[in-house]
């Protein structure tokens, strides 16, 4: 049965807002090769969006051609604004933004160890405040925040999970209560991925791995263009994979003797003051220096790193073929191309399955810029779901 005028409308119209969400301003000209449709058609639907208050003119083209320049349209930036935060355990990061992701005000505070539940939860909340009322954002619409742990897929909520501090949980409830906008929350690491697929090292890829390399250790599954979470929300745990080297194996409760008791930042710290490097320093500071100049015993420091990265890597590659891993987290990033190309010829050497390894792109950034899109995403469905109809 063919689509009515009515929802043949909205579906191009959803189409055309997808693709300036995706692809940033654009021409009717353009939006007629991208979408297919014909010269009126789309002369219909920019009429028909920015009737209502959907998009606008951002400016024009700039083609070398007769007559004026084309009009460029664009989605109204103002039509909300936006929140994300990256919950830490050490503290918060926040960042506010239009609807377009243009930044209009960013800020961060420290959360001490010894702050109760209560503080430490009202001084992240304040900030969100504070920052919203800084970019001029009467009303935030939407809220991403990314955060360690496990998200429940059916609630969408933070799941309980042992040595996160206590205020995490209860720092999405308050944003709830305290703020006039929908909350969405995401694992960080998951977060991650969907910003280096989007802006960073992973743009030309549908499938790949991301593999978060820090004071946790976990996983994001990238499948087809899909974030796979799991049936519980929790795939990508790889800090709870059995692997040789350790003295056990991890229980339902501690993963200290699993594969992030090899890649963690405590045991690459550790790893680190056996080869006599920088003793005391934090495992980001000896990776990075240790990669600047990978001679002697930085050199076999980063072998050893490798190995055991590669360890917990191969598992993945094995089961999943994504063709891709990206090292990310801190200990990710301070490697960059040296640690990343000794594990990709360690993957070549152990599995059959060609994978390319690649550093994070986006630095400490990633999960933040992770939960805006998530943020952005939200928004604009919400939005353009009921304009298009």
């Amino acid at each position: 049965m063919p689509a009515s005028p009515s929802t043949a409308r909205a579906i191009n119209d959803r189409l055309a807002l997808r693709l300036l969400q995706q692809q940033g301003p654009l021409t009717a000209g353009q939006l007629k090769q991208l979408t297919g449709l014909s010269r009126p058609t789309v002369a219909d639907l920019v009429e028909r969006l920015t009737a209502a208050g959907l998009i606008t003119v951002v400016g024009e083209s700039g083609e070398q051609r007769r007559g004026p320049n084309a009009r460029l349209y664009g989605i109204v930036a103002g039509l909300a604004q936006l929140a994300a935060l990256d919950v830490r355990t050490e503290g918060v990061s926040v960042v506010v933004s239009d609807l377009v992701g243009e930044v209009l005000a960013q800020a961060s505070v420290p959360i001490g160890g010894d702050a109760g539940t209560g503080p430490a939860v009202e001084q992240a909340v304040a900030l969100v405040e504070r920052t919203a009322k800084e970019a001029g954002a009467d009303r935030l619409h939407t809220v991403g925040v990314g955060a360690p742990g496990l998200i429940d897929p059916a609630t969408g909520e933070l799941r309980d999970s042992t040595g996160l501090p206590a205020w995490h949980r209860r720092l999405v409830a308050a944003l709830q209560e305290r703020l006039p906008a929908r909350v969405l929350v995401e694992n960080e690491t998951n977060l991650a991925a969907l910003a280096e697929q989007r802006d960073g090292v992973a743009r030309d890829r549908d499938t790949f791995v991301l593999l978060w390399l820090g004071h946790g250790i976990g996983a994001a599954v990238m499948l087809d263009g899909t974030l796979r979470r799991g049936a519980s929300g929790g795939a990508g745990e790889i800090g709870f994979l059995p692997v040789p080297g350790t003295s056990g194996v991890p229980s339902a409760t501690d993963c200290e003797v699993g594969f992030h008791s090899l890649a963690g930042a405590a045991a690459v710290c550790a790893l680190a003051g056996e080869y006599g490097l920088m003793r005391g320093a934090d495992a980001a500071t000896v990776v990075r220096e240790a990669a600047a100049a990978p001679r002697g015993a930085a050199a076999r420091f980063l072998d050893t790193l490798a190995d055991r990265i590669t360890v917990g890597a191969a598992s993945v590659v094995a089961v999943l073929d994504p063709g891709c891993v990206v090292l990310a987290g801190e200990l990710g990033r301070a490697g960059g191309e040296v640690l990343a190309g000794r594990v990709e010829r360690r993957l070549a050497a152990m599995s059959p399955l060609r994978t390319e390894v690649r550093p994070s792109m986006l630095g400490g950034g990633a999960v933040l810029r992770g939960a805006l899109l998530t943020a952005r995403e939200g928004a604009q469905e919400e939005l353009f779901g009921a304009g298009g109809n």
